[in-house]
């Protein structure tokens, strides 16, 4: 009598604009530095993510914002840190070289505060080691270029296409959820040539000391990430699927994932890869964690890979009914 065969163990491997990740898990920009900020805890590897999104960086050097800039909240976290970089040119010709391509797939994440400055950016990347680029349209928490442009369809379209005739390297676009309609916004920016979309950015939101009764941010304003904002997140990602998936764009969901739960969620609300951000502030180990938990919900559900899963919400009826 023969032995049943076991069936093969689910991938997590998937391709994401035509670059092949080993996870779909992304570590996102502004919570691991330049890549390296998390190499320094034991147990942690950069191959355990699919990729890294760099810093922000931009044209010229930032100094960011004033303090206070970082401030936790309930379930929650507020950031101001104000674009501080060391410019692009100091990040491609010092930083890029320090980085092992082997590991991952390294994203830069491009910002300015003019369409001239994107476009810049984007150029000097164009010619780097640099695997893809993320659009930062939607940063809340700079007073010029950011907010602005992520919050106005026409002008999101305006720096996608002038950043798509800059570069034939992947173009992921990153959108505000402080905006009228998220759908529409996909929608110019799939028409100006993004590649991917990343849903969403930080929501803006700020605190109080009660004590001075000024505000805790030197901004005044910051970004609020961490599990605070997760449904908010899910919600935006089913609606810009609802739009991305007839042109066959590719998603990143991110907003509060903090275990592998979170994570599936976003991929069953149509999301192809997840970000990963403040929960690495909690657990710097978390990214084993949630590829264990969803390799075995593949399994568990007859999945073979990461992308069957991808948009499979079943909205016609709620659970339990």
């Amino acid at each position: 009598m023969s032995t049943p065969r076991e069936a093969p163990a689910a991938s997590l491997a998937t391709t994401f604009c035509g670059l092949s990740f080993s996870s779909p898990i992304v570590l996102l920009s502004g919570c691991v530095g330049f890549g390296e900020e998390y190499t320094r805890v034991e147990g942690f590897s950069n191959t355990d993510c699919g990729a890294v999104v760099l810093k922000g960086t931009t044209g010229k050097a930032r100094p960011g914002n004033p303090a206070h800039r970082v401030y936790e909240t309930h379930s929650g976290m507020l950031n101001a840190i104000g674009l501080q970089n060391p410019g692009v040119d100091y990040v491609v010709d010092h930083i890029l070289p320090t980085l092992d391509f082997t590991e991952t797939r390294f994203i830069a994440n491009v910002s300015g505060s003019t369409i001239e400055e994107y476009v810049d950016v984007v150029r000097r990347f164009d010619d780097s080691a640099i695997d893809a680029m993320e659009i930062n349209i939607s940063c809340p928490n700079v007073k010029e270029g950011g907010v602005q442009f992520g919050n106005s369809p026409d002008m999101s379209a305006r720096v996608v296409a002038a950043c798509r005739a800059a570069t034939k390297k992947p173009l992921i676009t990153k959108l505000s959820p402080n905006q009228t309609d998220i759908k529409e916004s996909a929608r110019v920016c799939i028409e100006a040539g993004t590649d991917a979309l990343a849903v969403i950015n930080t929501v803006m939101g700020m605190a109080i000391d009660i004590r001075t009764r000024r505000p805790v941010i030197g901004n005044i304003q910051g970004g609020l990430s961490g599990p605070a904002i997760k449904p908010i997140a899910l919600l935006k990602v089913h609606q810009v699927y609802d739009v991305a998936k007839h042109h066959r764009i590719p998603i990143i969901g991110q907003g509060g994932i903090a275990n592998g739960t979170d994570a599936l969620e976003f991929l069953v609300a149509g999301a192809s890869a997840v970000g990963l951000g403040t929960g690495l502030f909690y657990d710097p180990l978390l990214c084993r964690k949630i590829n264990m938990e969803i390799a075995a919900y593949l399994a568990t559900h007859g999945f073979k890979q990461v992308s069957e899963l991808t948009g499979t919400l079943d909205t016609s009826r709620p659970a339990g009914h």
